[in-house]
């Protein structure tokens, strides 16, 4: 009987400290995704854009959509090894967040009609423009000067089709893989200009190797609107990143980010978007 007594009695202590244990644990692993409450956050970006989500040869990430991304995953409650970075490649970004494989993207992500009927969009956090790439010692002002001259992007873009559809018909497409490969034939003299979004355009030129070699031609050829993206129905999640890029404006953070990721290319960066409005 005593042998009994005492297991009924362990069989309590160790009842109690498992109840204890569970109660010690709420906010862990079990936390929803929209906020601090998980012990880690996952974020989507790019791993191949200078000046705005780059994996560097060390393991390390930067850019401005990664100093964006930390600042955010900040005011939702995690610290910064508490993020995990996942590349997450243009044609991936709506499959990535339907099968929440990543919590949210900042990616260079382009707030549209069409991608804002799978996803939901917080922001927008950058408000970009097509433009073009041009050698320092090189001008262009107006984008029929193309006429004539090889115009560079990747393969699989659309922009160098739309300069040459609604600013330069006679403007010589020339198509490469990667950027890196385009910035190379401008280095050269191959081709005249590289045309993409101008926050690409800038984090390329901001490259040690290139310092000084590139310029931006300023023409703004159409509205590119950054968002965060986020699966779509989270409605909480999209008002807390609101709330978090509103407050990375107001305590300078953001124009610090600009600075910091695009300052050597001379990038003349629009002001800070006001969220919710999207620039046609």
């Amino acid at each position: 009987m005593k042998l009994r007594k005492v297991t009924a009695a362990s069989a309590t202590v160790f009842a109690l400290a498992l109840t204890a244990t569970a109660c010690g644990s709420d906010g862990g692993d079990g936390g929803s995704g929209s906020d601090g409450g998980n012990k880690k956050i996952t974020v989507g970006i790019k791993y191949d854009q200078p000046g705005l989500g780059l994996k560097t040869p060390d393991g390390s990430f930067t850019g401005f959509d990664v100093d964006v991304a930390k600042y955010v995953a900040k005011e939702l409650g995690y610290k910064e090894g508490d993020i995990e970075f996942k590349e997450t490649k243009s044609a991936d970004r709506e499959t990535a967040l339907a099968r929440g494989d990543v919590d949210f993207i900042a990616a260079t992500y382009s707030i549209t009609d069409e991608r804002a009927e799978k996803v939901d969009f917080a922001g927008p956090y950058l408000l970009a423009h097509q433009d073009l790439l041009i050698r320092a010692d090189d001008n262009v002002t107006k984008g029929d000067d193309l006429n004539g001259k090889k115009l560079c992007s990747v393969v699989g873009s659309t922009s160098a089709q739309n300069v040459k559809k609604d600013f330069a018909p006679k403007a010589q497409l020339q198509e490469y893989p990667t950027y890196s490969q385009c910035l190379g034939a401008l280095q050269s003299g191959r081709v005249d200009a590289l045309t993409t979004d101008d926050s690409i355009l800038a984090g390329y030129a901001a490259q040690p190797q290139y310092k000084g070699k590139f310029k931006l031609a300023g023409l703004k050829l159409s509205n590119e609107n950054y968002g965060i993206g986020v699966k779509k129905g989270d409605k909480e999640m999209v008002d807390k990143i609101n709330a978090a890029l509103e407050k990375m404006v107001q305590d300078s953070a953001w124009e610090q980010a600009v600075k910091d990721n695009f300052g050597p290319a001379n990038y003349k960066n629009e002001p800070a978007p006001k969220i919710g409005n999207i620039v046609k």
